[in-house]
């Protein structure tokens, strides 16, 4: 049984994002890491193997060149191979364009289960894994708090506002995990030399069978404007009042506003 995590590399939280001319997210200016909620996606994975549930545990990502970096940090966490799709048609590419790439790079792959973090931080759509399953026609276990293998069968256990459900589908699956698998581990010195070792394989569009010319430009949303968020109004302090005055002036406050 052999899992693929699909990884991404994002600009770092607290880096200040830029635009380019075309308004596409200027990714080189910043500095970039794993996706901090595909990590969790890895954790679970690497406890799946650590268990004996699964032998192998691959990951895959798209994007440009540098993206190998994403998969080599994975990779020094632990697993056994990693697989990049990269290619100058990408360019622009949006979350249709992205399930298309990673679909048909999972076909090729064919694992029993191909892994998600719940969301990306750069985006937050959280649309990708459904389109995923939905063009390869496999069941989507969605937003686990914890995944489990056994029989054929793959489990989630998901939380929800009243305790939790416990969701299964035959194996092959895509599933995502949220932060609730439990702390992704940090890479060992020993892990990052070891990674410089293990198999990273790239792959063009045509590698996966699509074609460039196809896809180029085909993206289906197109962003328009680009503006800083508002700054936001000076904060009103109320001081040296009685309790009623106070609590008149929140009144009055909520009520210009219509909070009440």
């Amino acid at each position: 049984m052999r899992i693929v995590v699909c990884i991404k590399q994002v600009p770092a939280t607290t880096a200040e994002k830029r635009y380019t001319s075309d308004l596409r997210l200027d990714r080189a200016s910043a500095e970039s890491v794993i996706n901090p909620l595909d990590e969790y996606a890895i954790e679970q994975a690497l406890r799946l193997a650590e268990g004996g549930a699964v032998e192998g545990v691959a990951y895959l990502s798209m994007g440009p060149e540098r993206a190998g970096e994403a998969l080599r940090r994975a990779l020094a966490m632990g697993g056994d191979d990693a697989y990049l799709v990269t290619d100058p048609a990408l360019a622009g590419a949006d979350e249709w364009a992205t399930a298309v790439v990673l679909a048909a790079a999972l076909d090729k792959l064919a694992p029993d289960v191909a892994l998600m973090g719940m969301a990306s931080d750069d985006a937050r759509g959280s649309l990708v894994p459904g389109a995923v399953a939905a063009r390869r026609g496999l069941p989507l276990l969605s937003y686990g708090s914890e995944l489990s293998l056994a029989d054929g069968m793959a489990r989630i256990r998901r939380l929800s506002a009243t305790g939790f459900d416990m969701i299964e589908a035959p194996l092959p699956v895509v599933a995502t995990v949220t932060d609730q698998v439990g702390e992704p581990r940090y890479a060992s010195l020993k892990g990052i030399m070891a990674a410089k070792r293990k198999p990273l394989e790239t792959w063009s569009l045509a590698d996966i069978g699509i074609d460039g010319e196809t896809l180029r430009g085909a993206a289906l949303t197109q962003v328009v404007e680009a503006k800083p968020p508002e700054e936001k109004a000076p904060t009103e302090r109320i001081e040296n009042v009685s309790p009623d005055e106070a609590a008149a002036r929140i009144a009055d406050w909520l009520a210009a506003r219509k909070l009440i």
